[in-house]
């Protein structure tokens, strides 16, 4: 079954913060290709949140909140059976139990999914390895990936073999994978995708925002966007920071500032559709300063 074509819409319906008090809202619509973060400091209820839309709650969890798919509430199957689920939450735990090769654990999955593609393994590693620098290999074992390898691969398992229509992710800039390039893919797979972060540059890259405090839903932002300017800065400070941790990477000392050496910047970052490099001003550190503080 392809949930692709059947899905059309998640609804998130109001519940109640730490104190018992409903929250504003009255709903939030996602569509296909919708783009969203969720953000707020710890404890603000940003987990909470994503594992209600994980679990398509029922006004039975400690929020309140209810779940609809496609404006009704969903069947008992997408709740109870995993198979059936249209939902997959990729978390910071990204520990395999199976000490299978990558070849053999992605032909598991498409054998307990009835896939009659051939392509369909080489095609999910191809997905999976635009997403990290260090490329996944298919005789490679799952217990041997690194975090961003691992997680990677869990993305482009959750979009090609289940073609998964609503992925949950949380707090992707651990993982050190390219951000810019996961959010793309998942658009144009028109993806509906819900990030917790607490990463300036991912929060800017989705189309809105949901504010979490007191384990409520403060605010919804739609920046239509205004905050293009704000972005662009932005993306060129991401893109020196990944400078400067490939530098570290190969054994260099940072004894200079030098950030705009173009010599250094990762090319995966450079050609970023979301931010012209030339835009990078030389005043970064003073622009780090005026934006975080």
């Amino acid at each position: 079954m392809s949930f692709s074509k059947t899905i059309h819409s998640l609804t998130i319906l109001p519940g109640k913060n730490k104190c018992g008090a409903v929250e504003t809202f009255s709903e939030i619509i996602l569509s296909p290709g919708d783009v969203l973060s969720v953000v707020g400091s710890t404890g603000s209820g940003k987990t909470a949140f994503i594992n209600d839309i994980e679990v398509l709650a029922q006004g039975d969890t400690a929020t309140g909140r209810t779940i609809l798919i496609n404006g009704c509430l969903p069947p008992d199957d997408f709740i109870r059976d995993p198979s059936k689920k249209p939902i997959a939450m990729i978390t910071q735990n990204t520990k395999c139990l199976a000490d299978l090769t990558v070849r053999k654990f992605l032909e598991m999955h498409i054998r307990s999914r009835k896939i009659s593609e051939n392509d369909v393994l080489e095609k999910t590693i191809s997905t999976a390895n635009k997403f990290t620098g260090e490329k996944i290999h298919a005789d490679m074992r799952v217990s041997s990936l690194s975090g961003g390898q691992t997680r990677s691969l869990f993305i482009a398992d959750a979009v090609i073999i289940s073609d998964t229509p609503i992925l949950l992710l949380d707090e992707l800039e651990n993982a050190g994978i390219f951000k810019e390039k996961v959010i793309e893919e998942l658009r144009t797979l028109g993806k509906t995708t819900i990030f917790v972060t607490h990463d300036p540059y991912v929060s800017l890259l989705t189309d809105r925002r949901i504010v979490m405090e007191n384990g409520t839903v403060k605010c919804i932002l739609e920046p239509n966007g205004c905050e293009k300017e704000v972005l662009l800065r932005i993306s060129g400070m991401d893109r020196e920071l990944s400078a400067f941790r490939e530098r570290i990477r190969r054994g260099e000392i940072l004894a200079d500032l030098n950030l705009t050496d173009s010599n250094h910047v990762d090319s995966t970052h450079t050609d970023s559709n979301f931010a012209d490099p030339n835009l990078v001003e030389s005043n970064s550190v003073d622009l780090k300063k005026e934006v975080f503080t």
